[in-house]
């Protein structure tokens, strides 16, 4: 079998290990939520969330290690972590609306889609320096790192403060309570499946796309911000067929904060000072928008849902904006 049959066939793996590992968390977070009276937006905003961002803490702290220091590393960090939010918030929410509608519970609705849109926008003011502060360089130091985790720290005690809250979305039925030893190998399992599959499609479709000769500049832009997204891509897909709506919103919701509050503040602590491209300002602005879209999308049609034609909105605002960042790339000619 030549390399790069054998790279496809490890993406395949890769594949299946993302789609068991979803099953196995979705699963085992929902029981562990009914085991001890945790609502599922709770489970999903932290176990959840922390284990789909397991791949992007990864890339960035292995990716600063590799080339500590330098503009491709820091690329890598930023690119990597807004990428992968514009993914979560168009295109995975888009998907998993239109498998099943998704109520939002008004706590959620009222606190978190807030607090995620204030992270975006607190670090959007950080990484601008010279905009905010007339600073030399834009970017993000230690100080920088520390506020972003204290902001995470936050969320954390928030979030276990609120655990057995009675959440108001619809009551899943049909949820099997396993044993806790049971429970916890499913979490842990599925966990484990998400990252090992990530990072075989990942590593895989690299090496794939390399053999064909496409550009560094793509695969960055398309392999590495979806490849990390592909857990929270499977998690609310899964969740969402399974009609399990606050796994799924807190799984998007609770990845973005993670991303921007954890795994970029511990990459700052580690690879301080991160240079940030001002370029990047208009991606991290859709991000902003995104999180904005849910919320209205709250007080349109069926309240407290997103519905199946607002997440095709999300699809096509996916779209478009894959298409507007081609034709900035120089990767497709704009019409324009």
């Amino acid at each position: 079998m030549s390399n790069v049959a054998l790279n496809f066939v490890l993406v395949i793996v890769g594949f299946v290990l993302l789609i068991k590992g979803a099953d196995y968390l979705v699963n085992g977070a929902s029981s562990l939520a009914k085991r001890f009276n945790v609502s599922d937006i709770a489970i999903g905003l932290t176990v959840v969330a922390m284990g789909t961002s397991a791949p992007e803490l990864v890339v960035n702290i292995i990716s600063g290690s590799v080339q500590d220091g330098g503009s491709g590393a820091n690329e890598v960090v930023f690119g990597n972590i807004i990428g992968s939010n514009i993914f979560n918030i168009f295109l995975i929410l888009g998907i998993a609306s239109i498998i099943y509608p998704l109520t939002v519970e008004r706590n959620a609705l009222w606190k978190e889609v807030p607090y995620s849109l204030l992270a975006t926008f607190i670090f959007f003011i950080l990484v601008n320096d010279v905009m905010f502060f007339g600073g030399d360089v834009n970017g993000l130091d230690i100080k920088d790192g520390i506020i972003l985790l204290v902001m995470f720290c936050l969320f954390l005690i928030y979030i276990f403060m609120n655990l057995s809250r009675n959440p108001e979305a619809e009551v899943v039925e049909d949820i099997e309570i396993y044993g806790s030893l049971k429970t916890t190998v499913m979490i842990v399992l599925g966990i484990v499946g998400l990252v090992f599959g990530g990072n075989l499609i990942v590593e895989n479709a690299v090496t794939i796309a390399k053999f064909f000769n496409v550009s560094d500049k793509m695969i960055g832009l398309t392999i590495l911000a979806a490849g990390t997204s592909l857990p929270e891509l499977a998690t609310s897909a899964v969740a969402a067929f399974h009609k399990k709506s606050d796994l799924a919103v807190g799984n998007i919701v609770g990845s973005n904060i993670f991303n921007l509050l954890l795994v970029l503040g511990a990459t700052a602590l580690v690879h301080a000072p991160l240079i940030y491209t001002p370029s990047l300002n208009t991606d991290l602005i859709m991000v902003m928008v995104g999180t904005l879209m849910l919320f209205l999308f709250m007080f349109t049609l069926n309240k407290y849902k997103l519905d199946r034609a607002e997440g095709m909105v999300y699809l096509i605002g996916f779209v478009a904006y894959s298409y507007y960042l081609f034709v900035r790339e120089g990767i497709l000619p704009g019409f324009f």
